[in-house]
């Protein structure tokens, strides 16, 4: 059934799984092509993972991820083995033969995927030979300059190799995502190679730059030159792959309505299908536990804070809340500069209304830095001895003490820390004084001058002052257990917040928010990003379920900037068990973003796939008598379409094949 607009998360616990049939896979092969596999870069790396586990289980070893090959990432990712397809082990022989480095293995994540992984560098050599290919091919030509676009070259030159040698094998699909996937989809179809291509675009390219540059974007879809945008922009080459690569793929799907729009102007084809990223609930699932593990690893963001706080610490840790924005940085796609004018105005008005809550907001953006900040360390240091010295005594104390109560006496305080007691607790209270007031940022920033979110910061005059009620700690690395000054994965720290906020501006999707939802933590969105767009479709009040939806469609930046300040500035206002109370709904959201109910969404696009044909690989399924277009019933969140001669094909979260069709071609 349709997910409707006022629908109950109640009985989202209650819904069946789909009825899976038993899947003819002996014969088919599917490859998911993707420059994020075993690589992180952005938000598509958490698609491929989160989905690979359920696909794995339907497929089984005729599964396989194809991406680039980077020695550090295989060796902590990948345990490589020998291919069991004889297929893929012949095709592989033959490009090893012709002086190509790839390599298999098993992607260590949950679920197990196989993958191939070429190795870009050394493959090299065949650059200059395959631009010139490309020009004859499609007439784009790729500047010398432009490393990213080359080496994307090279991964789909040697993936249109790789399926090259699978004619008159097995059926073959093969789903591409993003424009770094796009060269070796183009060369797949300039050079007939018979498999049935699916392309995925996240975010266009073009959309990207033109929001990072200040455009005003959803306003003037239909304004853009966009051939004189991408030149502009240096981007023109890029441009190019990414709407060739729509153009000739079978089905192009994208992964939001809005994101849907973007495309159909930018890249002038719209979407057969839309596919919404889901997330392996599964894995974030803590059932009744999941406020147990906000409390303990809040217990861990805590210790963190009085170290680098130390010397002023004047407000109650129970009374603080904790907010963070994580992701890529890009300073206005992101909604960072935005969030940073409302967090001003939330200072402003906690002051004003004399509130006893501390916010400590935590920006997770990788920038380039050059070491930690002394004074950060420092601080963890100090932390540290305070915690040993304390322990120190309290052994001795509790020791005494225990004496003293044996004995039948009540102990004299006044002799049960001696001097040197007093003595070391003094020395620890001098050690936590400091002149300066808490760092901003935690590492040194290679170019703090000019930095977006510290140039912003000093602007609004956030510096952790003793008055401030906002405090802003700045994290330009990614999360990591290993790490000497939070020693926390994202996922743990995520747990720990009270409130992530993401006001992007550009968001095709956005995890982020998804993240936070599967971990019952509540977050903020915008009406620009899929899954606020997909909230606000698919939930009656989704700030009744901690999703906060801030409209940066239809409102001015100002106006947008309040919004988002009255959000959270009613959620400092919420009591503790108020906060617990609202979780418990968030987390209720779970299963409205598992993959294995998000094919449900996908109803309403039948009548949009069943114009968009895929010709598939095999000659042997092909009708040979024209027939009807008749569309074949949804199987496990797939719909398959057949018509004389073509067969269209796309599962909504996993790409599935029907033994009805098979049976009836």
């Amino acid at each position: 059934m349709p997910l409707s607009r006022s629908l109950s998360m109640t009985s989202l616990n209650g819904l069946p799984l789909w009825e899976d049939e038993d899947l003819p896979v002996e014969d088919l092969l599917l490859f998911e092509v993707a420059w994020e596999v075993t690589n992180k870069v952005g938000g598509i790396y958490t698609v491929i993972q989160t989905k690979a586990k359920i696909t794995v289980d339907e497929w089984g070893e005729n599964f396989f991820m194809v991406g680039p090959y980077f020695e550090h990432n295989v060796k902590t990712q990948v345990e490589l083995c020998e291919p069991p397809n004889p297929a893929v082990s012949k095709a592989m022989e033959t490009l090893r033969n012709n002086g190509c480095q790839l390599y298999f293995g098993r992607w260590l994540i949950e679920g197990s995927p196989f993958v191939i992984l070429f190795d870009i560098g050394a493959a090299a050599w065949n650059l200059d030979r395959w631009k010139g290919e490309f020009w004859d091919t499609c007439g784009i030509g790729l500047p010398f300059h432009d490393r990213e676009a080359n080496d994307s070259l090279i991964f789909g030159s040697l993936t249109a190799w790789f399926f090259k040698e699978f004619q008159d094998k097995p059926n073959v699909i093969a789903h591409f995502h993003e424009w770094q996937a796009g060269a070796g989809l183009i060369l797949t179809r300039s050079r007939k190679i018979p498999i049935a291509t699916i392309f995925t675009t996240h975010a266009t390219l073009l959309g990207r730059y033109l929001c990072a540059g200040n455009a005003d974007f959803y306003n003037n879809l239909d304004k853009f030159n966009i051939d004189k945008e991408a030149g502009d922009r240096q981007i023109y080459h890029r441009y190019c792959m990414e709407r060739a690569a729509v153009h000739c793929t079978h089905v192009f799907t994208t992964v939001s309505q809005i994101t849907a729009i973007e495309a159909d102007q930018m890249l002038k084809r719209k979407p057969d299908v839309v596919t919404p990223n889901g997330l392996n609930v599964k894995k974030f699932s803590a059932m009744h536990e999941f406020q147990n593990l906000h409390s303990m690893n809040k217990a861990r963001i805590q210790e963190f804070v009085r170290g680098h706080f130390y010397g002023h610490l004047d407000f109650s840790l129970e009374k603080t809340l904790f907010f963070f924005i994580a992701g890529r940085y890009e300073f206005s796609n992101k909604g960072a500069d935005i969030f940073l004018e409302s967090l001003s105005r939330l200072n402003f008005l906690l002051r004003v209304h004399k509130s006893d809550v501390t916010v400590v907001v935590f920006f997770i953006m990788p920038a380039k830095t050059n070491n930690f900040n002394v004074e950060t360390l420092k601080g963890q240091a100090v932390r540290k001895q305070l915690w040993d010295t304390a322990h120190s005594v309290k052994e001795k104390f509790g020791k005494k003490l225990y004496d003293a109560l044996l004995k039948g006496e009540i102990p004299d305080m006044n002799k049960i820390l001696d001097r040197d007691d007093l003595t070391i607790m003094k020395r620890a209270i001098y050690a936590t004084q400091r002149q300066s007031l808490p760092p901003v940022t935690t590492h040194n920033m290679l170019d703090d001058s000019t930095d977006p979110i510290l140039s912003n910061v000093r602007r609004i005059g956030l510096f952790n002052s003793r008055t401030d009620r906002v405090k802003i700690i700045f994290h330009p690395e990614f999360l990591s257990s290993t790490s000497p000054l939070l020693p926390m994965d994202y996922e743990e720290f995520v747990r720990g917040c009270h409130l992530g906020v993401f006001p992007s501006y550009y968001e095709p999707w956005g995890y982020t928010p998804g993240e936070c939802t599967v971990m019952g933590i509540p977050s903020v969105t915008t009406n620009l990003s899929g899954i606020g767009c997909f909230m606000q479709e698919h939930v009656a009040d989704p700030a009744a379920y901690g999703i906060y939806i801030v409209d940066r469609r239809f409102r001015s930046a100002d106006e947008s900037c309040n919004q988002l300040t009255q959000f959270m500035f009613g959620f400092c206002q919420q009591s503790r068990r108020q906060r617990i109370i609202q979780r418990n709904r968030t987390e209720r959201l779970s299963d409205l973003l598992d993959w294995r109910y998000l094919g449900r969404v996908s109803r309403d696009n039948q009548k949009t796939l069943c114009s968009t044909p895929v010709c598939f690989a095999s000659k042997a399924l092909f009708l040979s008598v024209a027939k009807p277009i008749r569309s074949i019933p949804i199987v496990c969140g797939t719909l398959i379409i057949i018509t004389s001669s073509i067969v269209s094909i796309y599962s909504f979260g996993r790409l599935l094949y029907s033994k009805q069709a098979l049976q009836e071609c």
